[in-house]
């Protein structure tokens, strides 16, 4: 196992930034950068022992600075929505910044995608990123402070650990908006690959904003349906209002009410390459995206040309306007308490 270290371009003031490299014995790699603590490559050999990059993502930082899909970043303070950008917490009410029709989308501008970290610490299979934001830089009360850090084994799992703490009570829901094509990055489509989900429900959303209602909805007997595994693209023109709405999958999927024990929660297949991805976490929803909004004709790494749907997400998380919602756990980080979570991608062929 080894880890090396490169550069990967500057910061709009001239700091400079790195990519880092981790690899294990079996040749699987993960490259990850300090802007935004982003993933910017998995590597990992396909069933016709080719190796293939099944992340999308941009060949420097200039590419990920001038993006607005949020390929492979750490998102925080809080990921996904929050309704028309106010919370209220202690009895005082706080006001984010719209970005997203009339709501605040994974914190704003100043998110933490947008934002160098600083590798705190790096070893032969893991590198820590740390970040801290100071009281209502983006709107949050509190001077907090997050950790996360990618582990890569010889098992070719890639653990998320991320750790927070805050000397204020605060919103903390951090998640990776990683799009995965398990054919191959700059392989066009996900719609053929096969997906599973442990999950029964669903929070159906209110109108194109994507906001939750509230409601637990079942999945049987609908377009929502993956405790089987099928095509991602089966049903993603299904007449269904909320498929509509967002323009394809873009839902969270109820894994659990609370937090609790790490658990299996997803697989997806590509038919294409053989490669099996298994998902774990220890949060209570995950965000199924299917890329519905990738830009046309989107610029990434090694030439690649990415289209709406080349890619596809799930974002471990608490649910989309949880803090708001009344029947969601709410994703309050007390102060002088330390939020921890686990996220795990495991990859393998068959």
């Amino acid at each position: 196992m080894s880890v090396t270290k490169e550069a990967f371009g500057f910061t709009p003031d001239g700091r400079e930034l790195s990519l880092y490299t981790m690899e294990n014995s079996k040749g699987t790699a993960v490259k990850v950068s300090d802007l935004g603590a982003s993933l910017v490559s998995i590597i990992f050999q396909d069933k016709n022992e080719k190796m293939r990059d099944i992340i999308l993502g941009y060949e420097d930082a200039e590419g990920y600075y001038q993006g607005s899909c949020y390929f492979g970043a750490v998102i925080g303070r809080s990921g996904n929505r929050i309704d028309k950008g106010r919370f209220s917490i202690d009895g005082k009410t706080y006001q984010l910044a719209i970005n997203d029709n009339d709501n605040n989308l994974h914190s704003g501008p100043n998110g933490f995608d947008k934002r160098p970290f600083s590798a705190k610490s790096f070893c032969d299979n893991s590198i820590s990123f740390s970040i801290e934001d100071k009281d209502l830089e983006q709107g949050y009360p509190g001077n907090f402070k997050a950790v996360v850090t990618y582990t890569l084994t010889e098992d070719n799992e890639l653990f998320l650990d991320y750790e927070a703490e805050s000397d204020q009570d605060t919103v903390c829901n951090l998640t990776n908006h990683v799009y995965f094509n398990l054919s191959g990055h700059d392989s066009g489509s996900i719609e053929d690959t096969e997906l599973w989900l442990s999950a029964k429900m669903y929070t159906p959303v209110r109108d194109y904003q994507a906001i939750p209602t509230g409601e637990y909805r079942s999945v049987t007997g609908t377009a929502f349906d993956f405790t089987s595994p099928k095509a991602i693209g089966r049903d993603i023109e299904a007449d269904d209002e909320q498929l509509r709405f967002v323009l394809g999958y873009d839902h969270n999927f109820v894994l659990r009410k609370e937090k609790g024990s790490v658990v299996k929660f997803a697989e997806a297949y590509s038919p294409r390459t053989g490669i099996l991805m298994e998902c774990f976490t220890d949060l209570p929803g995950v965000q199924f995206y299917a890329g519905n909004c990738i830009s046309k004709n989107e610029k990434g790494k090694d030439g690649a040309i990415y289209n709406p749907r080349s890619g596809f997400c799930l974002e471990t998380q608490f649910y989309p306007n949880a803090i708001n919602q009344e029947g969601f756990a709410k994703p309050y980080l007390k102060a002088g308490e330390k939020f921890t979570s686990r996220t795990c991608y495991k990859f393998s062929g068959r």
